[in-house]
């Protein structure tokens, strides 16, 4: 196939890009470069089933030629890129994902949105179930993010429904391994560059708030498994194993050999105290669920980062 993918830069697109490249496709990447980064793709400077378009998705999106699938990934995804860049979020969520369905109707094309764990908001059910609607706050300040793929996926359903587009729609849990950006303000990555700087790691509020942590290479079998042999309804895509903030701030300091203390910081306004995605409907319908544990991923990660930051 020839697969359009937005967001190609980032680090879930990157990865993505790598996988459907070895599975043979034709991949066209998308990317404005405003949180991806050249670095990522850079090792496919002279793959010839591979093209790159540095292009902002909210003005503008077409390729000539055939194109059998469109993914959409562009869109800053941590707190602190969508809080810095809370009207570039919305534009991605909304502009963005018009485009990129008006591009996957006009080609026939198959279409995929990356949507998130952050639909739920600060969940009054747990684990969150895909039929669960959410408790989100619209105007606080990760209202940016939750509510631009809040509508994106409003957006998606509508092009399925009245345009008869093939789509799929993935709920994306935390998502951690190679390729995240040191200063990219998620936890994997503030815990792990900090222990290896020797520096406090920060938790914020008691750290009593729980993650569930996906390794990459998990998260990517599962889109691609979902792209392939999925439906239109959202899927929940995450680890489902629970952590405290604190439980894995002790792991990152045990696997980096740091003896760093802990700095606790006030809890940001509407942070979710709980995250844990219910995937029986990802296990039933493309028989998926996540294979590597928490501490072999951190390790991948760490040595990732040693190399990146020459520690």
């Amino acid at each position: 196939m020839r697969i359009l993918v937005t967001g190609a830069a980032g680090f879930l697109g990157s990865h993505l890009v790598d996988r459907l490249l070895a599975e043979g496709h034709h991949v066209v990447g998308v990317d404005n470069l405003i949180t991806g980064s050249l670095g990522n793709i850079a090792h496919l400077a002279h793959e010839p089933r591979w093209q790159f378009v540095r292009q902002d998705v909210t003005t503008f999106l077409d390729v000539e030629g055939p194109v059998d699938g469109v993914m959409h990934f562009a869109s800053p995804a941590s707190p602190v890129d969508y809080l810095e860049l809370p009207i570039q979020t919305l534009k991605v969520g909304a502009l963005g994902t018009h485009k990129a369905l008006g591009l996957a109707r006009a080609k026939g094309a198959r279409f995929l949105l990356a949507s998130t764990s952050e639909v739920y908001g600060d969940p009054l059910v747990h684990p969150q179930p895909e039929s669960y609607w959410g408790n989100v706050n619209p105007v606080g300040p990760r209202g940016v993010y939750d509510e631009a793929k809040r509508f994106a996926e409003a957006m998606t359903m509508a092009y399925h429904r009245y345009h008869g587009v093939d789509t799929r729609i993935v709920r994306i849990f935390n998502t951690y391994g190679p390729r995240m950006r040191p200063n990219d303000g998620r936890v994997v990555s503030n815990f792990i560059v900090q222990a290896l700087r020797g520096e406090p790691l920060t938790v914020f509020g008691d750290g009593s708030q729980t993650r569930s942590f996906c390794f990459i290479d998990d998260l990517i079998e599962g889109i691609h498994r979902l792209f392939l042999h999925g439906g239109a309804d959202p899927v929940n895509m995450g680890n489902p194993t629970e952590f405290t903030v604190l439980q894995l701030g002790e792991m990152v300091l045990r696997l980096t050999g740091s003896r760093g203390p802990i700095e606790r910081k006030p809890l940001p306004v509407d942070d979710p105290r709980v995250r844990q995605p219910d995937i029986t409907r990802a296990r039933a319908l493309l028989g998926w669920e996540p294979t590597v544990a928490l501490e072999v991923g951190l390790s991948r990660t760490i040595t990732y980062f040693r190399e990146r930051l020459g520690l």
